[in-house]
């Protein structure tokens, strides 16, 4: 099992915290997290765009010019995609983007996630993180004593509320309730903060 150390709120080691092998130990699978992240992403698409066909935009009830003898085109609506003010041939319209990967597929990467942050020492594990009331200068000390990065992600088990108003206004910092941390954010945070209980939760329910 992969050991790292146990920090407290001031930085000091207060020992050592074993790892679950299954979570936080495994080899990356670098192609099922591309496929999840992908996956992710194009479930927060909006997917709201949209382009008015010919038979949407407003006009082109009457013939412009007779058929013949003009010397023009041939004309039969303003509302031709061809002109100017017409419909959009083959716009966008709304549509829903989300697709689901299988249930292993999902666990396999979070757990190659979080075994990433082991294997490059990105991770620190800290006994608990408490916080009286909300002060943002109180948790900046913490991440500064912890040596944490400045993209950090930061996951409690509870979201004590304290601790995530003193958070979340820090530049590259995301505060984060164990039950919600999810694959994107543990790759796009170069640090995982962690407390001992959160740990405790991710292995109850990946292991």
């Amino acid at each position: 099992m992969p050991k790292v150390a146990l920090y407290d709120m001031n930085g000091a080691q207060i020992g050592d915290i074993e790892l679950n092998d299954s979570v936080f130990g495994i080899e990356p699978n670098e192609a099922v997290l591309y496929d999840f992240v992908k996956m992710q992403l194009a479930n927060k698409r909006a997917g709201t765009a949209s382009t008015k066909t010919r038979a949407e935009v407003r006009g082109g009830g009457r013939k412009p010019w007779r058929q013949k003898g003009t010397g023009r085109a041939r004309a039969g609506s303003r509302r031709s995609p061809i002109w100017t003010g017409g419909g959009i041939t083959f716009g966008p319209k709304p549509r829903d983007y989300s697709y689901r990967l299988p249930r292993k597929i999902r666990r396999l990467a979070m757990r190659s996630a979080l075994s990433s942050k082991v294997k490059n020492d990105s991770i620190i594990v800290v006994d608990q993180i408490k916080i009286e009331e909300p002060k943002t200068k109180l948790m900046v000390k913490v991440l500064e004593s912890l040596n944490a990065g400045k993209k950090t992600l930061l996951v409690t088990a509870d979201g004590d509320p304290n601790v995530v108003k003193s958070a979340r206004n820090i530049p590259g910092v995301k505060p984060l309730k164990a039950d919600f941390i999810n694959v994107y954010d543990l790759l796009k945070y170069e640090t995982l903060l962690i407390t001992k209980d959160a740990v405790a939760r991710i292995e109850e329910v990946f292991a």
